[in-house]
């Protein structure tokens, strides 16, 4: 599933060619694609007409567009899109070839000639048209109102973070995936960032001190800010950008997905292990896994 970088650069993208623009059009060739416009696809596609988007803006894995109001102020509603694990955003010249998985297609009245499609193969992502939380400036859809700041956000309280992690009876990987506690940190950068600083995924948060925190916050930003310049993390077709062009941080990967491969920083062989339906890469060597309590 896409994480923070990959989201942030089809954001980018989305800003770029489609916020300002006025919708002329929508179509909906799968329902499913709006399932979470629980009016259903033609109410969706009938509330979007005419409406201009505003600027692009995303928390975590999740973007959406505010649909900027008539007489101006505050957006009222947003459109949410989520990538779920294939879903794509692609900005295409009208007349194109629709792709095999098109699921929305979206028309502008102004005299561009390109179109917003929203691609998804197996269908766990969509759109949807919410109300937006009350006098939030980013027009912050109403159904995500309970995700967390992500720690390449400003307003991201590092103080807070740590007294949350010393506060849960959880492990350090399982509370960098929970959305509610810090938002766009998926299992790849988790097992990025854990290597970087030299922690097992099976660490308990309790056992963290403040400076210990401060440095694994630090390696998620590195990590988050060096795929986002790579643009985020490509493994298959699946991921790309609103160009269709895939990110190349793979190729700098450090433990996830480099199963028997030594460890840059000692030569032991990463291993990976079952965690949670996924995988957890580590280095037995430099990631100590934490001694077994009565």
């Amino acid at each position: 599933m896409p994480e923070l970088p990959e989201v942030e650069v089809v954001r980018a993208g989305i800003e770029r060619w489609v916020s300002g623009r006025t919708v002329a059009a929508v179509e909906v060739l799968h329902p499913r694609a709006v399932r979470r416009h629980l009016a259903g696809p033609d109410d969706f596609a009938a509330r979007l007409a005419g409406q201009r988007l505003g600027v692009a803006r995303r928390r975590g894995k999740y973007l959406w567009l505010p649909v900027e109001p008539a007489a101006g102020g505050v957006p009222e509603r947003a459109v949410l899109a989520h990538l779920g694990m294939s879903g794509q955003l692609l900005v295409q010249p009208q007349g194109s070839p629709d792709e095999k998985h098109l699921r929305v297609r979206v028309r502008f009245a102004d005299a561009a000639a390109t179109e917003l499609r929203f691609v998804d193969q197996r269908t766990f992502g969509g759109l949807s048209l919410h109300e937006t939380v009350a006098d939030d400036p980013d027009g912050l859809p109403d159904v995500i109102a309970h995700i967390a700041r992500d720690p390449v956000d400003p307003a991201f309280d590092d103080d807070a973070f740590h007294a949350a992690l010393r506060r849960r009876r959880t492990t350090i990987k399982r509370a960098l995936l929970d959305q509610s506690l810090i938002s766009g940190v998926g299992n790849i950068y988790a097992d990025e960032a854990l290597w970087r600083t030299r922690l097992h995924y099976d660490r308990p948060t309790a056992t963290l001190t403040g400076p210990r925190t401060a440095e694994l916050l630090t390696h998620i930003r590195e990590v988050l800010n060096e795929a986002l310049a790579a643009g985020g993390t490509s493994f298959d077709s699946l991921y790309v950008n609103v160009n269709g062009e895939s990110g190349y941080f793979d190729r700098s990967l450090d433990a996830y997905g480099r199963e028997d491969e030594p460890c840059r920083r000692c030569g032991t062989p990463i291993r990976r292990r079952p965690w949670m339906n996924r995988s957890s890469y580590f280095c037995p060597r430099c990631q100590r896994p934490p001694r077994a309590t009565a």
